[in-house]
């Protein structure tokens, strides 16, 4: 306990989101710092993990995996994700079926644009890895201009959702979805202009896919991006890569559970805002110290 009390987080502003960080690494004032990228992804899954505790707490609360459907209450209305439990039986299909992790984002989205932490209106938005598409059919309810992504494979089930969602012309702004392979060369679309944001949940679940998922991210963001990515907290050794690799090129911050929506918590989720380190992100007035 005396251990957790002589515990110091540092607080910062992202300019792309109006709530405090919890500092990870990659900041302009903590640049001069002798702490390796390697370390401080190494200090962070250890205080995740012993915040947290997730091999605690059973995985999937939020939703039901063996449904053909999830229904949320998001934005004002009434959603119904479809879901394909089948899939789950082919290695590697995990896009399949709803994930904590995605309904975190999503509310969390909802609730920061209802906190006045953050706007979509009118904002790019590139979804990674849509998967059933409920993060994408949340931002785009809450009037941003969404482009869901996700492997050709996985392309009918997100189609299906978004039609079924968002076609009664209730969506403040707009949802399209289109092939997007990590690694492979990005389509113009996506980059010209920059997005404003870039989703993603349940992105980081191998060494190979993180590879790839930085070499993306890095080709999606501009100096005027943030992204926002909902982790399963599942292996702590492949988070960690992610953060490893992930530092080398950006700012991150970890948005404390007390900033999600309340009622969509989960100990088995953590969530990340990524800003490129070229961007600067804010190291002004609204830095703050903080003991826990």
């Amino acid at each position: 306990m005396g251990e957790e009390e002589d515990t110091v987080e540092e607080l910062r502003r992202m300019s792309g989101y109006g709530g405090d960080v919890i500092v990870v690494g990659g900041f302009p004032a903590l640049e001069s710092e002798s702490e390796s990228d390697s370390d401080l992804a190494a200090a962070e899954i250890m205080v995740v993990w012993a915040i947290q505790g997730p091999t605690s707490f059973a995985p999937n609360t939020l939703v039901a995996q063996s449904s053909l459907e999830l229904r949320l209450d998001a934005c004002g209305h009434s959603l119904t994700i479809l879901q394909s439990p089948c899939s789950l039986s082919t290695p590697g299909v995990t896009g399949s079926v709803m994930w904590d992790s995605g309904v975190v984002l999503g509310k969390f989205l909802e609730h920061s644009v209802d906190s006045k932490y953050l706007s979509l209106e009118g904002k790019k938005t590139v979804e990674l890895g849509s998967g059933c598409g409920l993060v994408g059919c949340i931002a785009a309810l809450l009037g941003g201009n969404v482009v869901l992504t996700d492997l050709p494979d996985r392309l009918r089930l997100l189609k299906k959702n978004i039609q079924t969602n968002l076609h009664r012309g209730n969506t403040r702004g707009s949802a399209i979805v289109q092939e997007l392979v990590w690694g492979d060369d990005i389509d113009p679309d996506l980059t010209e202009p920059f997005p404003d944001y870039v989703l993603g949940s349940d992105v980081i679940y191998s060494e190979e896919a993180v590879h790839h998922l930085v070499k993306t991210l890095l080709q999606l963001c501009g100096d005027q991006t943030t992204i926002f990515l909902a982790g399963e907290l599942r292996n702590d050794a492949v988070l960690e890569y992610f953060l490893e690799s992930a530092l080398k090129d950006f700012a991150i911050g970890r948005v404390e559970q007390t900033q999600w929506h309340p009622d969509y918590c989960s100990r088995r989720v953590v969530l990340y805002v990524l800003e490129k380190k070229s961007k600067r992100c804010l190291a002004d007035d609204s830095s703050l110290n903080q003991s826990c």
